[in-house]
């Protein structure tokens, strides 16, 4: 029965389309969009209404229970279909209806029983509908919980995506918000599930290009979709251009792409076929032979001109049908032509060519043929012959389409659908592989895998990322619009996939660098993160040392005294700069000032150390540009005649040591230059040439249009030139300069710039090109004649010509005022940032700046400040004649009318930043220009943002010094907070984020107001205060008291805290209780002061500097960055370790002091778990990141834990009879299939070998997820009588788990160490008994060695081992997180796998009868040691039992100062020995730190941070007292220890510390774990982070339901805290005793034991 459901398209019926979409695969429903829904059943069946419908469907297909399973649930489903459509569509306030739905929904995942059934359906729909449920949802936890998860399943994200968007109209939040970046996938038309068959089909000619890359990605597309078919074909009918080489390349770049075709063909394999319907064909008159010459024929087709061999005779046709055949020397001239239409308006239908002849051998049939058919003629036969369902072909075949079907037509074949969608077309480019090969030819390139080529592998070579370039073309979608498009797209795109991952390092340009001397700096490495953000990626050797080279561009840009920040070391002072005759740096010097930790106002500059220890590395960067100089090449274009012949840049450079690790293909970050790809490793010196050979990098886009990317402060030599430039005509202008050169001078400077706002106008409008070349030309012209009257280049920015020369008496006049420059040049820096302009833009602007300021500080001898006066000078003072009083009207007057300008500036950058539509923008530029116009009226000036505003005649005041620094601090801070907002609205930073800094903002000016009596104008000088003329009055100093100063700092912590928690999203009354605290604070304070409490520091910027932390690294601008750090020296006191333990690098970009070290842990335990725990297995030095993911290097600190386990584990089982073997890790695909539910569970997490070499195997070989497939063969050719029992065999190896998305080291790795154990017993009995055994060995692991307490008991059904018949296990528990994890299982097989792989014997008391063996496996691995870690470790670091500890004691020598005797150091040192060797001989794991390059301080810190349960310190007094001291880790006690009972008193304190850590942990499981009987207990307790012993049936599907009722939200990650809770074990010991005819707590069926539940790892 086929349904018709039609949709009204304004108002879809959302729960009715989601019950068609659910019952498609069980009835058939064809949807269409109309005017009315309805559901055409029959001609006298119809629907109307949507619940109807939805009722209907679910009906008409009953087997998947959507309308309930029962009478009960099928009215409940009613209720809730009415509860849809009367409380909640069309309702104004959902409030009340949605606090009902939220309780119906606290304890259930669904609205009725466990599946989704139409009450979701319809209530989802609703709500989806419903525009007031985005704001209103968030309030109710337990509909937000079920919305979200039913929006993730794909049905609902399907037609949501589809469909509500129609449904409710966009308010103006939701359209402005940022579209993801995915092109449209248009459904194909009639595509049924399951049906669809589209293809792929190459020419094998060339190598593949992203123009095919587009097709097949958009074909695989529509394959997965559809759960269709997608065939690979080779298109190989030209024999001349067929070559099998090519074949294998395209084969391996469609792999590079990650498709997987069903089915490879080539049109070759149908030739018989088509030579068949060609003669069919011809037999029918349908087609003719041609002879005529190509150039006639081409001229005949043109002019519509019939060929003379058009009306042949059938037999004529078949006879030079023959000669074509047998490839004779009359046959090649001829060719077959299908008899169409030679009037045809389509030049394609005008008889077009069927087959060719070609005397030329076939790369797959050899000579068989002669006669090849054309790809227009064989690809609509083969898509027809080979099901293909949809052709997608590009728009440039739609003229080919009408032929297409007339062939099909002609041949009454199965005719596909054509599907056109857009060819890639990009600028600067050729993609016709006839042209791509003439460049590999020609020698322009070096290869199809040229880095300049758009060739997959070219673009590969160049650094896209096959995900890049995945992301790019699925952008792109199955659009038809063809238009020609930039690279920069493509490559911001692969920018996004390689940014978070990408290791930083440095290089320098060798062509200038220049050396720094710092001679306090001693030469030391460090390891610092690879990329700040990503842990992962791992550490890389930073090298210091007393001389380390620096970018000469960067030294050029400095000054004596100026401190500047060396990222990943922190703050140096320049002391002194050396330069050559020639004006540039030679040579510098530079004290260190690691202390100094502000890094807010400094230069980064990158670095690299002068040292032996680790030479600089060469380095060439190689840069590309495109081979096509023209956009976009047209038709009548000859390519050739725009080849650019300067397309590689190359650079030679010096390397960071560490890049002699690359790899070739490694993508790496250049610090302050951009990614870059390694094309060729470095290799050292050849002995076949004597050269090393230097590491070759490769630039990668990124998708912003600039030059080859250089050093921040490159192109100095053109600042300077700018400057001085700028300087010259200020001189001139002071003096005389004539009237009315300079007034036509200043009406160029105004065209000027309106002509370049022209520019960018049409610009942005993306005006055609002869529109904005022409805006271009007037524009240069423009400049030309600026410069003709002036003599200096235009320049953005710059002060505009004076339009009368300046008065002797006075410099007021901003083009000879330095601060009104730099004033005007900033507010042009900010300007260009609003709006986001391209790099190279702002960075040309920002160097103008430094210039300004480098000179304003030379004439003045002070910095630049915001808002600072500007400075005066004898000669600038104000004639006595000039009084305030004689400008205070006109003064008042143009202020108000310049802030008005400076307001409506800031309107224009506001709508500009945000992209407000054109009208909206012109309308604003108009009144700014009107306001400007009346400004220039009252002032007789043009208004310049920055200076100050313009007064006649007017002079400033004296201001009183005691007052006036307090006022400009206050000026200052509201320009840096205003700066502040600016940035946090460019970025477009969060609301709240944005509305806070503009509160604090609003705060500062309230202040300033208040102090100064007047409004705070933007580029006004700072106002005096009321009485300044005067000697400043005293003001209230109760806020400097110190009561004051300490509660304005409680206040200020406990806003820090408050927000804290509001970004944490923390629970409602913890907030208000913090916010209590804080209004209480805050009272307090104005109490005390008789002041509100106002915050001083311009806080906001943080959140928004942190998004564009990356673009500001690669500037050379004087603001927020670097690091510090750093080890101390030898003479520190052991008390100062604590404060700074010696870590390489402080507080990077603008962190300020925050962080002191990197030595230690920077997250807490309780805080940031994940944070902490990474810190801890890195710092501790107990892990190595690895290139692979979920694979880690372990060092030897952990892996001394797991050899402990390891010698007292195989010690025990061997007292049982167990004997230790290996078997290959690799398993055949048969072996491993065999126990059907045993590869089931495993399936997922194998990991396959697939190839040797580059030769596929025959059989894929799987990698062990566990042995019992591999050991259980062997053992059934072993036991053939009860005398060969029992076997057991215990091997320790590695295995291999593939397949899971959040590996952490330790816990959930995709290699793992273990032991696992295989026996095989004669009795049920015997086997038995040893699972316990094993089982006890297992907790006593936990309990003796590593002082964790577990619960043992048994798996339940769900969770037990795959095949086996019952799985005991230890857990245990993880206070931090509120979780549980498994500690080892020891499973008892049963005869299921003995009965698979024949393990049998004859029964001594059967005789001749064939006995099943009993079978055992446990295992033990290496999350032991991740277990260990959480549960014992603290914000210090590690904590390790004795037992298990690599070393036991460490004894650290202190006291040893510069000032301590040579004498009495050797004294102290040989004592550390004695105590070494008395301890070992004591059976102690021992080791004394002697080294003398770190402090004690950091040696207790590092010894800590590993963990060592004791530490042993002796200094020069201990000595004399004949003691020493020994400090426990565990509680940081310290206790004096008579010489003498050394060895005694170690080893009873170790006994000690290892008891107390099992005890400490007792005691938390403890009371951790409750046993409760309800489900709202349980829930309670779980969400509390317990775990919980229940009353439980055993029930899979009950469990299954508990797990989905406790979780919380759908949408963290597996095994977060807030997922659902599985069963752990039934405990053999539990809290409570079951009563008779007690329930399970789902209150189903009777309960069978306490069940052990939490969340788990």
């Amino acid at each position: 029965m086929a349904l018709n459901f039609t949709i009204n398209k304004s108002n879809p019926p959302l729960g009715a389309l989601l019950a068609a979409e659910h019952v498609k695969g069980s009835v058939q429903v064809s949807v269409e969009e109309g005017k009315d829904t309805r559901l055409h059943v029959s001609d006298a069946i119809q629907f109307n209404d949507a619940n109807s419908i939805s009722r209907y469907l679910a009906r008409v297909a009953p087997a998947l229970g959507l309308y309930g399973a029962n009478v009960m649930e099928q009215t409940e489903v009613d209720h809730w279909l009415e509860f849809s459509a009367r409380r909640l569509c069309g309702q104004p306030g959902l409030t009340v209806a949605l606090a009902e739905l939220d309780k119906a929904l606290s304890l259930r995942t669904f609205l009725v029983g466990h599946a989704v059934t139409l009450a979701d359906l319809s209530v989802w729909a609703a709500l989806k509908g419903h525009a007031e449920w985005p704001s209103q949802g968030k309030s109710f936890s337990h509909v937000n919980r079920w919305f979200s998860f039913l929006s993730s399943q794909v049905l609902f994200t399907a037609v949501g995506n589809k469909y509500a968007r129609k449904n409710i109209p966009m308010s103006k939040s939701n359209s402005d918000e940022k579209k993801q970046d995915v092109g449209k996938f248009v459904d194909l038309p009639g595509a049924e599930m399951g049906k669809v068959v589209v293809r792929f089909p190459p020419e094998a000619s060339g190598y593949l290009h992203i123009g095919h890359a587009k097709a097949a990605l958009l074909n695989q597309h529509y394959q997965v979709t559809f759960k269709g078919k997608l065939i690979m074909r080779f298109d190989d009918t030209n024999p001349e251009k067929e070559k099998e080489d090519f074949e294998k390349v395209i084969l391996e770049d469609v792999a590079m792409l990650q498709i997987h075709p069903d089915q490879f063909t080539y049109t070759s394999d149908h030739f018989p076929t088509i030579m068949r319907f060609a003669e069919q064909l011809l037999s029918e008159g349908k087609a003719y032979i041609d002879n005529t010459p190509p150039e006639q024929m081409k001229q005949e087709r043109e002019q519509r001109t019939e060929s003379k061999c058009r009306n042949n005779t059938v037999e004529q046709n078949i006879k030079m049908w023959a000669e074509m055949k047998a490839g004779t020397e009359y046959g090649q001239t001829c060719c077959m032509r299908a008899k169409i239409d030679m009037n045809s308006n389509n030049g394609c239908m005008r008889d077009p060519t069927l087959f060719r002849c070609k005397n030329a051998p076939h790369p797959r049939t050899g000579n068989t043929y002669k006669v090849y058919p054309t790809y227009d003629f064989a690809c609509p036969i083969v898509d027809s012959l080979e099901g293909v369902t949809h052709a997608l072909r590009t728009t440039e075949y739609h003229d080919r389409d009408e032929q297409f079907y007339w062939i099909i037509e002609a041949l009454r074949l199965r005719k596909p659908y054509i599907w056109e969608y857009s060819r890639l077309n990009l600028n600067n480019t050729v993609l016709s592989k006839r042209k791509l090969t003439w460049f590999v030819d020609q020698g322009y390139v070096d290869g199809w895998d040229d880095p300049r080529f758009p060739t997959v592998r070219g673009v590969l070579r160049r650094g896209m990322t096959v995900e890049g370039l995945k992301q790019f073309i699925a952008a792109q979608g199955g659009s038809r619009s063809v238009v020609n498009m930039e690279w920069d797209k493509i490559w911001a795109f692969n920018k996004k996939v390689i940014d978070p991952v990408a290791p930083r390092y440095t290089a320098l340009s060798s062509s200038y660098v220049v050396p720094v001397s710092i001679p306090e700096a001693t030469e030391e490495m460090k390891e610092v993160a690879k990329h700040p953000k990503n842990a992962e990626v791992g550490m890389k050797k930073v090298w210091y040392g007393p001389r380390v080279l620096v970018e000469g561009a960067d030294a050029e840009t400095f000054s004596e005294g100026e401190m500047v920040t060396f990222i990943n070391w922190g703050n140096l002072i320049i002391t002194k700069i050396n330069k050559g005759a020639d004006g540039k740096v030679v040579s510098m010097e530079a004290r260190l000032n690691l202390e100094n930790k502000d890094y807010k106002k400094t230069t980064k500059i990158t670095w690299l150390a002068e040292t032996n220890s680790a030479p600089l590395l060469p380095t060439i960067c190689i840069n590309y540009q495109p081979l096509i100089s023209k956009a976009v090449i047209t038709k009548d274009d000859d390519f050739k005649e725009y080849i650019n012949k300067n397309s590689k840049l190359e650079e030679k450079m010096l390397g960071d040591p560490c890049l002699k690790n690359l790899k070739k293909g490694d993508i790496i970050q250049l610090q302050r230059r951009g990614f870059y790809i390694c094309d060729q490793p470095y290799e050292p010196v050849s002995p076949n040439s004597c050269k090393e050979s230097p590491c070759v990098l490769l630039y990668i886009p990124d998708g912003h249009v600039k030059e080859m990317p250089t050093a921040g402060s490159k192109d100095k030599s053109k600042s300077q030139a700018s400057s001085n430039t700028s300087a010259a005509p200020t001189k001139a202008t002071s003096t005389s300069a004539p009237a009315p050169a300079s007034a036509s001078a200043g009406d160029l400077f105004s065209s000027i710039v309106a002509q370049g706002e022209t520019v960018r106008q049409l610009k942005a409008a993306k005006a055609p090109k002869d529109e904005v070349d022409k805006a271009v030309q007037q524009l240069l012209s423009l400049k030309a004649q600026f410069k003709q009257q002036t003599g200096i280049e235009y320049k953005p920015g710059m002060t505009p010509p004076t339009s009368a020369p300046a008065p002797p008496t006075a410099t007021t006049d901003p083009t000879s005022c330095p601060h009104a420059r730099v004033a005007q040049q900033g507010e042009l820096v900010r300007k260009l940032k609003a709006e986001q302009a391209p790099k190279d833009q702002i960075d040309v602007a920002v160097k103008q700046l430094l210039a300004l300021k480098a000179e304003f500080k030379k004439m003045t001898g002070q910095d630049y400040k915001p808002g600072m006066a500007p400075p005066t000078s004898a000669s600038s003072a104000p004639s006595p004649a000039t009084t305030p009083s004689s400008s205070s009207s006109s003064s008042s007057s143009s202020s108000g009318l310049y802030e008005r300008v400076a307001q409506q500036g800031e309107v224009v950058r506001k709508l500009k930043s945000e992209k407000a539509s054109k009208d909206q923008v012109d309308a604003a530029v108009k009144q700014l220009l009107a306001l400007k116009a009346e400004y220039k009226q009252v002032t007789g000036q043009e208004y310049k943002p920055g200076a100050a505003p313009a007064q006649k005649a007017s002079a400033p005041v004296q201001s009183s010094p005691s007052s006036a620094p307090a006022v400009g601090g206050l000026y200052e801070k509201v320009a840096e907070q205003g700066e502040v907002v600016r940035k946090l609205k460019a970025a477009k930073a969060s609301k709240d984020q944005v509305d806070a800094a503009v509160k604090q903002l609003l705060a500062l000016k309230a202040e300033y107001k208040q102090q100064t009596g007047q409004d705070y104008k933007p580029g006004m000088q700072p106002a005096a205060c009321p009485a300044q003329t005067q000697s400043s009055s005293p003001s209230t100093q109760s806020s400097s008291s110190p009561q004051a100063q300490k509660l304005f700092s409680e206040v200020a912590q406990q806003g820090e805290l408050v927000r804290k928690l509001k970004s944490e999203k923390a629970p409602k009354d913890q907030v208000d209780e913090a916010v209590k605290t804080l209004l209480d604070l805050k009272s307090r304070y104005k109490t005390l002061t008789g002041e509100e409490y106002k915050p001083v520091a311009a806080a906001g910027a943080t959140g928004g500097e942190d998004k564009n932390r990356k673009e500001r690294e690669n500037k050379s601008e004087k603001q927020g960055g670097g690091a510090g750090g750093g080890k101390k020296g030898k003479g520190d006191k052991p008390g100062q370790g604590k404060e700074a333990s010696g870590g390489a690098g402080g507080g990077g970009e603008g962190q300020g002091p925050k962080k002191q070290t990197r030595l230690g842990l920077e997250a807490k335990k309780e805080e940031n778990l994940a944070d902490w725990y990474s810190q801890v297995i890195t710092k501790a030095e107990m892990i190595e990141y690895y290139d692979v993911s979920g694979c880690y290097v372990l060092r030897p600190w952990s892996f001394a834990i797991w050899e402990a386990i390891k010698d007292f584990f195989d010690r025990e089982i061997k007292k049982l009879g167990v004997e230790n073997c290996y078997f290959p890790m690799f398993v055949s695909q048969a072996a491993l299939e065999k126990e059907k539910s045993h590869i089931e569970d495993f399936a997922p997490e194998v990991a396959w070998v697939t190839r040797s070499g580059k030769t596929e195997l025959a059989e894929p070989i799987a990698v062990r997820p566990t042995s019992e497939t591999v050991m259980y063969p062997a053992y059934a050719k072993w036991v053939q009588s009860h005398r060969d029992l029992p076997i057991k065999l215990n091997q320790w190896c590695n295995v291999v788990r593939w397949e899971f998305k959040h590996p952490q080291p330790f816990l959930r790795t995709r290699e793992f160490l273990w032991q696992e154990g295989h026996t095989a017993f004669a009795t049920k009995e015997e086997a038995a008994e040893e699972v316990l055994q094993i089982l006890d060995l297992y907790a006593r692991v936990y309990e003796e060695l590593m002082a964790i307490p577990v619960v043992k008991g048994r798996k339940t059904e769900k969770e037990k081992f795959a095949g086996g018949d019952y799985t005991t296990t230890v857990e245990a528990f993880i206070s931090a997180s509120g979780r549980a994890i498994q500690g080892a299982t020891s499973h008892h097989l049963g005869q299921n796998f003995s009965k698979m792989f024949e393990i049998v014997f004859e029964d001594p008391k059967r005789p001749g009868e064939k006995q099943l063996a009993f079978q055992n496996s446990w295992g033990i691995t290496t999350r032991t040691i991740g277990v260990l870690t959480m549960v014992h470790g603290d914000n210090m670091g590690l904590v390790l039992p004795p037992r298990v500890a690599c070393l036991q004691v460490v004894i650290i020598p202190c006291g040893i100062t510069a000032s301590l005797p040579e004498q009495e150091k050797e004294a102290l040192l040989t004592q550390c020995s004695k105590y070494l060797r008395r301890l070992q001989d004591a059976g102690i794991r021992v080791k004394s730190d002697l080294r003398d390059n770190y402090s004690p301080g950091w040696k207790f810190n590092h010894w800590e941070l590993k963990g060592v349960p004791i530490r042993l310190e002796v200094g020069p007094k201990d000595m004399q007292q004949r003691q020493c001291v020994a400090v426990r880790r565990d509680s940081a006690a310290k206790v004096t220890i008579p010489e003498a009972e050394v060895e005694k008193k170690l080893v009873t304190m170790l006994e000690d510390i290892q008891n107390s850590l099992f005890k400490k942990a007792s005691d938390d499981l403890k009371s951790n774990m409750v046993a409760v009987d309800t489900m709202e207990q349980f829930q309670k307790e779980l969400d509390q982070g317990k775990i919980v012993q229940i009353p439980f049936c055993g029930g899979i599907e009950c469990e299954d339901w508990i797990k989905k009722t406790t979780a919380k939200d759908q949408d963290l990650e597996p095994g977060a805290p807030s997922m659902g809770a599985k069963s752990l074990c039934i405990p053999f010991s539990p809290l409570k005793t079951l009563q008779p005819g007690q329930m399970c707590v789902s209150g189903k069926e009777p309960a069978q034991y306490y069940t052990l539940f939490g969340r788990s790892y």
